[in-house]
């Protein structure tokens, strides 16, 4: 190397560059923190897919330290999916979302299959912010540290090296792998992962003017034989002929290779992204004395030549105008009225994430993605391109417990069927117990915050009925409800509203008891409702808050219900009384390290009155679901007591020993009947009880095996359900 100084001049230039192999990317990290360690200067970087991102961090001006924090902090499994984060849907939709196993959008009166194609809505989000702060470089060479990345046309199955531009889409056709990412349109140019042609790209270092080349391969190359065993296997073999024969004549150029060892690991093993970085940090570790050596040997020539590059910090830019592609069912008015987003304003980032994520959380759009188009100075023009979601989808779903039997649901959610700016729905579960759903859901206002929600509800089930904790009889209770509810829902953490709900009740004994009720029962009630919830997931989230509260005046009761005991007619014990009704539902969630989740959920129910009235109690037990004035309690079956006023409280601990296996316990107290003792509806007015359970989340729902004990029961008792409740 000193006689090449000598020769020329000046200092060599030195390349990196980062393969392609999905996960198994993420241990190019450990090179980069190893560079940083040793004080060596890289003056050009290429990239292929997965190491094009790597790459893009680092020429951009991220450390290699900044980089693996970045990639620790990241959900995997939300960025590469089509799953919609829950803290990014509105409060309209949360309520809805997960509710059913399969979803088949229906256009042209016929289902329309899902293509399985990931459209990476978190991805491209994520991506928009580690790069902001670059929207001026139209070329990549204008970077800190210049940069290359690989990818493939569709149409011709050419190298497209990109080189300018804007470096989002560049990342993102790097690394869309056909038939799991959706191709990257880039000029007239349609295209995919560069890792079919070019996957190590070394050639294209040395032609920027590297003089040194330094490259950090993770992938495994073609597979032996004995490493194909399924169609899947075959066609990834395919692909990758090309890029074989490529890598060939890359190898050769460097000055240092390294070759990481992950066998075991694969594309996918996201799952495993601190051991993958465990085994780059390994690897690093052996070439840092050569990284070293090479940055103080430079140093002799060129003292300057140290350290990272970074980029200018851009913490808002001003925008002066937008412009809205890809509409075709939806105006721009609503689209940008959605996102609450103006012009001639000044915005960060995660302001404009934030406005995305208030349009895309609707679930109008399938992704909405922008472009920066610098003007002077800190001003610059946004492009939104959004592609909509289908106006109508059809779900079904799956659902056994031991309270309402097995039940396929059903649901039909269109949206603008009938009016503008509007989401209609209907839902069933047909099977042991029958369940009916009707809403309009009809945005107004210019933000699109305020709702007007008519609805109607059917529940038609078997409740079976409870002496001294043991089942003495049954009857089948269906309950009609027709309400009409007008909300504000300013942001997609809290609801807030008022409501009218007109209330209609049938009784009929199944399997006689002692005391047998029979006819029906009608009231009208009044309420104020707020709302909010900050779960990270629907199912077994993590962390977050949700809570619901309602205040109602109940009035205008009507009773038809005849009471006999023995077959004797008795007194009617439902009084007609008007009263105020209050219902509070708060549950809370705490991460406790990677595998343990610390939850709380708090419940009161209170009727402030003291004329009794069991049909307006709260039916007592039960650890999932949910039915008309229900309270869980892990220990009870379903309505196993009730009581005018309840609170109860539950600490649970869930642990997680493998992906979507869960290990759930929970201990719980109850007091009842404290605030109306004229209404006491047992002795016990104390209760505590506990659970233990083995949950498994499938494709289909969650899989729940429970044990339970009350101590006032004194009965151990299974408790079991599988899917998701209607």
């Amino acid at each position: 190397m000193g006689a090449f100084a000598q020769q020329e001049g000046t200092r060599p230039r030195v390349g990196l560059t980062l393969s392609g192999g999905g996960a198994k990317g993420l241990a190019h990290i450990g090179i980069l923190k190893a560079i940083d360690s040793a004080g060596l200067k890289i003056d050009y970087i290429t990239g292929t897919s997965m190491g094009a991102i790597i790459g893009a961090l680092y020429a951009v001006g991220y450390s290699g330290k900044e980089i693996e924090q970045l990639c620790q902090k990241l959900d995997w499994d939300v960025l590469l999916s089509n799953q919609i984060p829950l803290r990014s849907l509105s409060m309209e939709e949360k309520s809805q979302y997960a509710r059913f196993a399969l979803e088949l959008p229906f256009s042209n009166n016929r289902i329309k299959l899902p293509t399985g194609v990931i459209e990476g809505q978190e991805l491209n989000i994520r991506f928009q912010e580690l790069f902001f702060n670059v929207y001026k470089a139209t070329s990549f060479s204008k970077l800190p540290i210049p940069f290359q990345c690989m990818a493939t046309n569709l149409e011709t199955g050419d190298l497209v090296v990109l080189d300018s531009g804007n470096i989002v889409n560049a990342v993102k056709a790097s690394m869309a792998i056909p038939s799991i990412f959706t191709p990257v349109t880039i000029g007239d140019k349609r295209l995919v992962d560069g890792g079919l042609v070019r996957n190590f790209p070394v050639k294209n270092v040395k032609q920027m003017g590297a003089d040194i080349a330094i490259g950090s391969n993770v992938s495994g190359g073609l597979s032996s034989k004995d490493r194909i065993s399924n169609p899947v296997d075959v066609i990834m073999q395919m692909a990758f002929f090309k890029e074989a024969g490529d890598f060939r004549e890359e190898v050769p150029l460097l000055n240092t290779y390294i070759h990481m060892p992950l066998l075991k690991y694969n594309m996918g093993s996201f799952n495993n992204s601190k051991e993958i970085m465990k085994a780059g940090d390994d690897t690093a570790s052996r070439y840092y004395p050569v990284f070293k050596k090479l940055a103080d040997s430079i140093r002799l020539i060129d003292p300057g030549a140290t350290g990272h590059s970074r980029s200018e910090t851009v913490r808002k830019i001003f925008i002066d105008a937008y412009y809205v592609t890809g509409l075709k069912k939806t105006t721009i008015p609503f689209f940008v009225h959605l996102m609450n987003f103006d012009d001639h304003k000044y915005y960060t980032a995660t302001d404009i994430s934030k406005a995305i994520g208030r349009a895309y959380g609707s679930r109008y759009y399938k992704s909405i993605t922008y472009s920066l188009i610098p003007r002077n100075g800190d001003t610059a023009s946004i492009v939104f391109n959004a592609k909509e979601n289908p106006g109508t989808f059809l779900k079904a779903g799956l659902y056994y417990s031991i309270f309402r039997g097995i039940n396929v649901n059903l649901n039909l959610t269109g949206r603008d069927l009938f009016i503008p700016n509007s989401r209609s729905m209907v839902s069933v579960a047909l099977g042991e117990s029958f369940q009916l759903e009707l809403e309009h859901l009809q945005y107004l206002g210019r933000t699109k915050s305020v709702a007007v929600v008519p609805s109607f509800h059917i529940d038609r089930l078997s409740i079976n009925t409870y002496n001294n904790y043991k089942k003495d009889g049954s009857y089948k209770q269906t309950y009609y409800r027709s309400s009409l509810n007008i909300q504000n829902s300013g942001s997609n953490k809290i609801a807030a509203g008022a409501g009218t709900a007109i209330e209609y009740i049938t009784l009929n004994p199944s399997i006689p008891s002692l005391l047998d009720q029979k006819g029906n029962f009608s009231s009208i009630k009044s309420y104020a409702f707020l709302n909010y919830n900050t779960l990270n997931q629907t199912f077994y989230p993590t962390k977050g808050i949700k809570l619901g509260t309602e205040l109602a005046l109940v009035y205008n009761q009507v009773n038809n219900i005849k009471t006999t005991q023995n077959g004797q007619p008795v007194n009617s014990s439902f009084h007609t009384d008007n009263y105020l009704r209050l219902v509070i539902d708060a549950a809370t969630f705490t991460s406790l390290g990677t595998r343990f989740t610390l939850f709380t959920e708090t419940q009161c129910g209170i009727n402030f009155t003291d004329v009794p009235n069991t049909l307006h109690n709260f039916s007592i037990g039960g650890i999932n679901g949910k039915f008309r004035n229900q309270v869980r309690f892990a220990g009870l079956q379903e309505a196993s007591l009730n009581s005018a006023a309840v609170a109860a409280f539950q600490l649970g601990l869930r642990y997680s020993p493998a992906n979507n296996i869960y290990i759930i316990g929970r201990a719980n107290g109850l007091v009842k009947d404290f605030a109306t003792k004229k209404n006491a509806t047992s002795n016990a007015s104390w209760l505590s009880g506990y659970s233990l359970t083995f949950a498994y989340k499938s494709p289909i729902g969650p899989l729940e095996l429970s044990a339970m004990y009350s101590d006032q029961s004194k009965q151990l008792q299974s408790y079991v359900t599988f899917g998701i409740p209607f």
